[in-house]
């Protein structure tokens, strides 16, 4: 169909969803962005956020850690991590957010003098702390 793209989205596990969709909302680093048939080609880096899915079953959510989108005739995402909305429970978003906290403080001890990556490692916290707000689950807060 013409108001269908093909969709991938491939973690280093496993590949979690594939089909024919009508939408495709991305978390991306530069801002949200969404991809449907005949969008212009681009390919653009992820953000910890909710990936949703508009498909001809109805909307689907994926919970990604960061990764990559190519959009062309397809749509393609490859995750960092990527779990279905219904996988995610309280303990398995605080052990991402205990993995995004880990990261942060391995660059902040990394990068002692250099601002620029530690406050990227920090927004990157700072989302995936903001992803348990957006489904439901209570926000974990680790500190800066």
């Amino acid at each position: 169909m013409a108001d269908t793209m093909q969709f991938d989205l491939v973690s280093p596990e496993r590949r979690v969803a594939s089909g024919l969709v009508r939408a495709v909302q991305i978390p991306a680093a530069e801002g949200d962005l969404t991809a449907m048939p005949n969008h212009a080609p681009l390919i653009t880096t992820l953000r910890p956020g909710i990936l949703t899915v508009e498909g001809e079953s109805g909307t689907e959510q994926y919970v990604v850690t960061g990764g990559f989108a190519e959009i062309g005739e397809t749509c393609t995402v490859l995750a960092e991590r990527a779990l279905p909305r219904g996988e995610v429970t309280q303990e398995a978003y605080e052990a991402l957010v205990d993995e995004a906290h880990a990261a942060y403080e391995r660059t902040r001890e990394t990068f002692k003098n250099e601002p620029g990556p530690v406050d990227d490692a920090a927004k990157l916290l700072s989302d995936m702390v903001a992803v348990g707000t957006h489904i439901g689950l209570s926000p974990k807060q680790p500190s800066l």
